[in-house]
């Protein structure tokens, strides 16, 4: 199977069946994130506890790609610290950027998929839209 076909798949299966796509009981935290350019919007959810993301959640519509990365997303940072997860939204966007090196983009797992969203300008922030409102919700805290 060619890896642009299975990356496709990736993205497909996230966005067909996401594992986190629901209102979560108790969240810690809650913000909506939109994409005023193409209408994309989730409400993203978190319970953190002693410091760590012990659950998350999500809510919201979009293209397969923004429903896809947030999903993605928090398969990697449920069990994480915040500034494992901040540090991993850091590695996403330099993914995106085109400047992460290739181990860093290994520590992300089945979201290194979207790797070639860099070449579709039009997509980025589709991609980067769940990531971004995790960040910002992340910094707050630390604020």
């Amino acid at each position: 199977m060619e890896i642009k076909s299975l990356y496709r798949e990736i993205v497909n299966e996230h966005n067909l069946y996401p594992g986190h796509k629901y209102d979560l009981e108790n969240p810690t935290m809650v913000l909506q994130g939109i994409n005023p350019s193409c209408g994309d919007d989730i409400n993203l959810q978190l319970r953190i506890e002693d410091d760590i993301i012990t659950d998350a959640s999500f809510n919201g519509s979009g293209c397969a790609i923004s429903q896809a990365s947030a999903d993605m997303m928090i398969d990697l940072i449920i069990g994480k610290r915040k500034e494992e997860a901040l540090r991993l939204a850091e590695t996403f966007m330099g993914m995106i950027k085109g400047t992460a090196t290739a181990g860093q983009i290994e520590s992300l797992e089945e979201a290194a998929a979207l790797q070639d969203i860099s070449h579709m300008p039009a997509r980025v922030k589709c991609a980067v839209l769940g990531w971004r409102t995790m960040r910002q919700m992340l910094e707050e805290i630390n604020k």
